[in-house]
């Protein structure tokens, strides 16, 4: 049975692509801060600490090995969000979203990585972001995070390719998810400011990005693909056009 390692597991995205596998066969390490409940699961393991903390990451990796004796994928999930202007950004602030969103996957993968290389193969998928192929205003630390995390998936899947480790980034648009909530409740923006942009005109739900992670997992499905970073955004960034020829066409 194939084992796959979800950071930030116990919600949204994270809950969402362990269903998924789950459901596919897969035995499942969950980290989380939150406690993260097992019991749908059919093989599973909670891991609850702090993916910043070296030492926690590396219990990590050694207690998956242990209960399920291999680590096939690392899907780096967690991460938050920070919406300020550059200039109001506090630089501990704007640390801490470097630290959960770029830093933790890095000591996630090596570790987890080191697993794989061993073994000769595995996948890593990086959830990235559209903020991480455009700027998006007030969002200077989480862009420059996301940027950052599709810089760390093309540099891996070089240097990991020929060893059968492949790495690659799915870059969601706005999802529907315990995070988008916490940022609207802001008003900062509203459910139309996203929709009225998307081709689609709607949202991405969370099985829309969980199946992009399972299908890059997969090295049956997407064994020639690493190092890509592929949006899963409705379009969102294809589209260059103005906001009344952008709704012109629904």
């Amino acid at each position: 049975m194939k084992t796959v390692v979800i950071t930030g597991a116990a919600q949204g995205i994270g809950r969402q692509t362990a269903e998924l596998l789950d459901s596919l066969g897969w035995a499942l390490a969950l980290i989380d801060l939150q406690p993260v409940d097992t019991r749908p699961y059919r093989n599973a393991v909670a891991l609850n600490g702090d993916i910043t903390d070296e030492k926690f990451v590396a219990d990590a990796a050694t207690k998956t090995l242990k209960k399920f004796g291999r680590v096939d994928a690392l899907v780096n999930n967690a991460g938050i969000s920070n919406i300020s202007p550059a200039l109001d950004t506090t630089n501990d602030k704007y640390r801490q979203v470097l630290e959960v969103n770029l830093v933790a996957p890095f000591m996630l993968a090596k570790e987890f990585g080191k697993i794989m290389l061993d073994a000769g193969s595995g996948a890593i998928v990086n959830v990235a972001s559209v903020a991480g192929l455009q700027g998006v205003a007030d969002r200077s630390a989480y862009n420059a995070s996301k940027h950052g995390l599709i810089g760390l998936t093309r540099t891996l899947a070089v240097e990991w390719g020929a060893r059968g480790v492949r790495v690659n980034a799915v870059c969601p648009g706005w999802v529907k998810t315990e995070m988008d909530h916490k940022d609207q409740a802001g008003g900062t923006y509203s459910d139309q400011d996203i929709t009225d942009h998307v081709p689609m005109a709607r949202f991405a739900r969370p099985d829309d990005v969980a199946e992009a992670i399972a299908w890059l997992c997969d090295d049956t499905k997407s064994g020639f693909v690493n190092g890509v970073a592929l949006p899963v955004d409705g379009g969102w960034t294809s589209d260059g056009s103005w906001q009344s020829l952008r709704l012109r066409q629904r």
